[in-house]
């Protein structure tokens, strides 16, 4: 894939993502799948790593701040980041509804880390890496923005024949639990993938779980299995792999 095919995959992504915008905290509209997921990938996140008043926590590619507001409820000192200016203004006005005081910002991983490196004591990227142009550079700025010894969490779709018929046909095509063309194939990243990368960048994977959808209760669980969908938990090594 060329520069120009990725910037153009991204534009579109981005575009994507603005077109949700006033529909974030809608429970039953586009993005329910996210409500329905949140308060399990909360309560592992804060079973792994505490999510107390002690914690700076970043949530990179935070949306419409479904999950920052989670993690503030916690008690946690909560920054979310992303590249979409229509979710930031989404989610900087459900916090000031709410009351949360989260501290929102419209940018990417890589350029947050010019001014802010190892400045996070949790670095959470849910339902991110599947939806950018160079995966692996989210993947070590994501890394290199949390302090050594902290914990990294990262949520995505792995590159299998399965994941393509649940995740994809039938999520998209068949249920439309999300709009057509929210996940593309050849993006979905396997947990090896993902794990090289952030070995590479200095981080140490201590956890993978998968998060399943049971069809017949009709509700989400984290168990073993990552097929679909999984989480990666690691540690940031206190002297980095990278350069």
């Amino acid at each position: 894939m060329n520069k120009n095919h990725k910037r153009e995959l991204q534009a579109q992504e981005l575009a994507r993502f603005d077109k949700l915008a006033a529909s974030w905290w809608d429970p039953h509209g586009p993005c329910h799948g996210l409500h329905a997921i949140n308060p399990l990938r909360l309560d592992y996140i804060d079973r792994r790593a505490p999510l107390d008043q002690d914690q700076r926590v970043l949530d990179v590619g935070c949306g419409g701040g479904i999950l920052s507001e989670g993690m503030a409820r916690k008690g946690a000192c909560v920054t979310g980041i992303d590249l979409s200016d229509s979710g930031i203004g989404c989610a900087r006005n459900h916090a000031l509804k709410e009351g949360l005081d989260i501290d929102y910002r419209v940018s990417s991983a890589e350029a947050f880390l010019t001014t802010s490196p190892e400045s996070y004591d949790r670095v959470i990227c849910m339902e991110v890496v599947e939806h950018v142009s160079d995966p692996q550079l989210l993947v070590a700025s994501c890394v290199q923005l949390c302090k050594p010894g902290g914990m990294v969490f990262f949520a995505t779709i792995n590159r299998t024949w399965r994941a393509y018929l649940m995740a994809i046909i039938g999520a998209e095509y068949i249920l439309r639990w999300l709009p057509v063309g929210t996940h593309h194939y050849s993006q979905l990243v396997k947990p090896e993938e993902l794990g090289g990368w952030a070995e590479k960048a200095g981080l140490e994977t201590i956890h993978t779980i998968g998060m399943h959808y049971r069809v017949f209760s009709r509700r989400y669980c984290i168990a073993p299995g990552t097929a679909i969908n999984y989480i990666l938990h690691g540690v940031r090594q206190k002297k980095s792999n990278h350069p």
